[in-house]
């Protein structure tokens, strides 16, 4: 073979070996995401349908096949801190989704941001986003802060010409934080908080709590909590023949709830996102239809009325990962710190991006985006939600 020939067929070779290493035209990354939810514990009325919503994610966004890992943190924060560890270090994961609760998500945060991946929490309290420094700069967040929350219950309040109230506040971060708001925005409207009683999410009896609060003659009680353990402060005002106005925060919004406390939590009043009554939406409203969306989708494996605000959560983090990963595409592949980055960046960017939990608009300074688009105020009428207008 001349000299020539062979240099002729060097290309060729060449090809050759690139596609045995692998090394012709790169196959397109895949997304690792890490999913911490809380699916035994105290939280698993939230973190089951928000389990239930993940495995209803399609199987690319934005073209990159999608890979996710779960982890379940039994309602602790301490595994919720672990789980973000293990999902960095050995799972290699682009972004973590979750945890549900705000304690957890507060721990997990913590972590993600010192390691520079960023976090979408589901949990509803604004410590996992606020202030906006250090490892916060890697956190967001949908539920809408407790100040929008309890402004419109506070409303409602002030329309029924309540006076006073108690409050029973979950001794977390997510309790503290809508006590605060509910302090600072009661007093804005001249209501009188009477007493404000606290306990523990694993508490078999609130009965001591109620003596105290019933003692004050409130016209209205205000439970700031969660879960299924949301229901038991109802469950004893009612036991106890209490006639004023009851409230609970989105934190017990999901069927669960309505099935542990039945008729005892009839009539009682929270401010939610607007997907838990979609179908009671004007058509008007901008959720609407990613609401009536994700409620088809969900309730068609899991049945009529299963629906959730905390499955939701899930279904709004995969709508703001379908918005930002084709932003972050542009700069980098998954797997790179500069993937990380600029997916961090490309959250923080989003406007107008709609969801059936509202319409966020981030920025900056503000890493949950929402605004008073995100909350109606229902009641609790024959076992289900009934929008108040």
């Amino acid at each position: 073979m001349s000299l020539f020939s062979g240099l002729k067929r060097l290309p060729q070779t060449m090809l050759a070996i690139s596609l045995c290493l692998g090394l012709a035209a790169p196959a397109s990354a895949e997304l690792n995401i890490g999913v911490i939810l809380s699916t035994t514990g105290p939280g698993a009325s939230l973190g089951q349908p928000a389990e239930n919503t993940v495995k209803l994610w399609p199987a690319e966004i934005a073209g990159q096949k999608v890979n996710i890992k779960f982890i379940n943190d039994n309602t602790d924060p301490t595994e919720a801190s672990k789980a973000a560890t293990r999902l960095i270090s050995e799972n290699k994961v682009d972004v973590i989704v979750g945890p549900s609760l705000t304690p957890n998500s507060v721990a997990a945060m913590d972590v993600a941001g010192r390691n520079q991946t960023p976090i979408i929490a589901l949990g509803g309290g604004g410590a996992i986003v606020e202030p906006q420094e250090g490892p916060r700069k890697w956190a967001f967040k949908m539920p809408a802060p407790e100040v929008l929350s309890v402004n419109v219950v506070v409303d409602h309040m002030v329309k029924n010409k309540v006076k006073n109230a108690a409050a029973i506040v979950v001794a977390t971060a997510y309790g503290e934080g809508f006590l605060k708001a509910f302090r600072n925005v009661a007093a804005s409207k001249n209501i009188t908080i009477t007493t404000t009683e606290q306990y523990s999410a694993p508490d078999l009896s609130v009965a001591s709590q109620m003596l105290k609060i019933l003692a004050t003659n409130p016209d209205a009680v205000y439970i700031l909590s969660f879960g299924t353990p949301g229901a038991l402060p109802q469950i004893e005002l009612a036991k106890r023949g209490y006639k004023g106005l009851v409230y609970q925060t989105h934190g017990v919004a999901n069927a669960q709830y309505l099935k542990v406390g039945g008729k005892d939590v009839e009539g009682g009043y929270m401010a939610i996102a607007p997907v838990l009554v979609a179908e009671q939406l004007a058509d008007s409203h901008p959720t609407k239809k990613a609401g009536m969306e994700y409620v088809k989708r969900y309730e068609a494996q899991h049945g009529p009325g299963s629906r959730s605000l905390f499955g939701s959560t899930a279904w709004t983090a995969l709508l703001w990962l379908e918005a930002a990963v084709p932003v972050a595409l542009k700069k980098a592949k998954p797997g790179t710190p500069e993937f990380r980055i600029a997916l961090r960046d490309a959250l923080e960017g989003m406007k107008e991006v709609v969801t059936p939990e509202g319409v966020f608009n981030m920025s900056p300074t503000n890493h949950n985006g929402i605004d008073e688009r995100a909350q109606v105020l229902v009641r609790v009428e024959g076992g289900a939600w009934k929008l108040v207008k």
